[in-house]
């Protein structure tokens, strides 16, 4: 498939394709091929669902980096000193940096609570108070959304900063990405077009009633801007002669942590990354609506692809490979 066909392709698709708005794919420090759908142009921003999570990791790298966060075994509790645990839970006491970013720690419900969390004025607080439970810590892969909202609190706390602020300058600066700002308002109705809108977003990140970051979802990027963070962990956190995140960290967050079972289709998980398959270096941060940053070391490409959003599409990394590599 050439590059037209696959223009066509996508256009045309009215399936699991149907929403993509833009594939960029890097090489080298360039851009090999970028392409857009949907009325979309290649710098417009697109809500990347939990891509978002992928950015949380790389962040809590600078943070560590930073020595502000001096290890991942740190007790979550240690950040939020002020914390009034409930009473009777124990299991929180034990949580720690690490149990959020391999998606094993423990929590209080059956499945996620967003109209609790989602409809107050602190959502950090709302999802500490769901963290714990009777069953202690079981090394269980449960994924929570809600609950890597913990980690924005985390990178606050420790470096004294917003989280916006050191992914500005830490992070999206030296990569070319555009400045962001708070989304600002977080009415249910917001969040509600916020999420199903097909129209393209500016360079935001939606935020809670308290201005903090939504850590699990609502970071907006361009698939340009995907492939950037993409091409810097494919060269060990680096960009250009730039160091910006140790290349120690981007190889522990990259390394399989944990083995999935069917529903993430055998996958195995670093740090709130995929690594699709166990015998290649290909690595994801993937979010709902097909949104993903493909590294594959062994082909030296990163690839960024948006969506606008569609539900369970999980196949992206097999569309990348299928048709993007092999053009």
């Amino acid at each position: 498939m050439n590059r037209e066909e696959l223009h066509a392709f996508v256009e045309n698709n009215t399936g699991n394709e149907s929403n993509i708005c833009q594939i960029c794919v890097m090489r080298d420090g360039g851009i090999v091929y970028e392409d857009c759908w949907r009325g979309f142009k290649p710098t417009d921003a697109v809500n990347v669902m939990s891509v978002t999570k992928g950015v949380m990791s790389l962040l809590t790298g600078i943070a560590i980096d930073k020595g502000r966060i001096e290890s991942i075994d740190r007790k979550v509790l240690d950040f939020f000193p002020g914390y009034q645990v409930k009473r009777g839970e124990k299991t929180i006491y034990d949580v720690t940096v690490r149990h959020l970013l391999t998606m094993t720690a423990p929590y209080k419900y059956r499945s996620e609570p967003w109209t609790k969390v989602c409809t107050s004025e602190d959502w950090t607080i709302a999802a500490l108070d769901l963290l714990g439970g009777r069953a202690g810590i079981t090394g269980e892969f449960k994924y929570a959304t809600l609950g890597i909202q913990i980690l924005a609190g985390i990178i606050a706390n420790a470096t004294g900063e917003s989280v916006i602020d050191i992914a500005n300058r830490d992070l999206f600066a030296p990569l070319g990405i555009p400045e962001h700002v708070l989304h600002g308002d977080s009415s249910k109705e917001d969040q509600f077009e916020y999420l199903m809108s097909k129209r393209p977003h500016i360079n935001e990140w939606y935020s809670d009633p308290s201005g903090a970051v939504t850590a699990g979802w609502g970071l907006c990027l361009s698939a340009r801007d995907l492939a950037r963070l993409g091409e810097m962990v494919l060269n060990g956190g680096r960009c250009g002669d730039r160091t910006v995140i140790s290349e120690s960290y981007i190889n522990d967050m990259i390394t399989p942590h944990i083995k999935l079972g069917k529903m993430f289709g055998n996958m195995e998980y670093g740090y709130l990354w995929y690594k699709p398959y166990e015998d290649r270096e290909v690595y994801a941060a993937i979010g709902d609506g097909g949104n993903v940053i493909y590294v594959n070391r062994d082909e030296r490409v990163a690839v960024g692809v948006t969506g606008t959003f569609k539900p369970r599409i999980f196949d992206r990394v097999d569309f990348i490979e299928r048709y993007v590599m092999n053009m």
